[in-house]
């Protein structure tokens, strides 16, 4: 948050570990620094991310088969890795989901 002059927006879904309370008070504490909003609870179709996966799962990840939970985590960060030298691609997911915000 040092390095960030304008509030920092993060974009949820409903999971139980967001709406902790001990992350509502480490929001509380950002002073206004933190600023989110939640995805509907039962609106995958609304959320960026799903697509993100979807494509993951059907362009980079279809064919891999790792032997443990360590390959299959380094494969996934390289595929997001691959996908930030992508904005087009990441611009087109948050426009399939049609969450704006202004």
């Amino acid at each position: 948050m040092r390095h960030i002059e304008k509030p920092l927006l993060i974009v949820w879904d409903q999971l139980t570990a967001h709406l902790s309370r001990l992350m509502r008070e480490f929001i509380e504490l950002s002073e206004g620094h933190i600023v989110t909003e939640y995805l509907s609870a039962y609106a995958p179709e609304l959320n960026p991310v799903e697509y993100i996966w979807s494509y993951s799962k059907q362009h980079e990840l279809p064919n891999v088969c790792p032997k443990d939970y360590g390959q299959l985590s380094r494969r996934a960060r390289q595929t997001l890795r691959r996908m930030q030298r992508e904005p087009r691609l990441v611009t087109a997911f948050w426009k399939q989901s049609s969450v704006c915000f202004d």
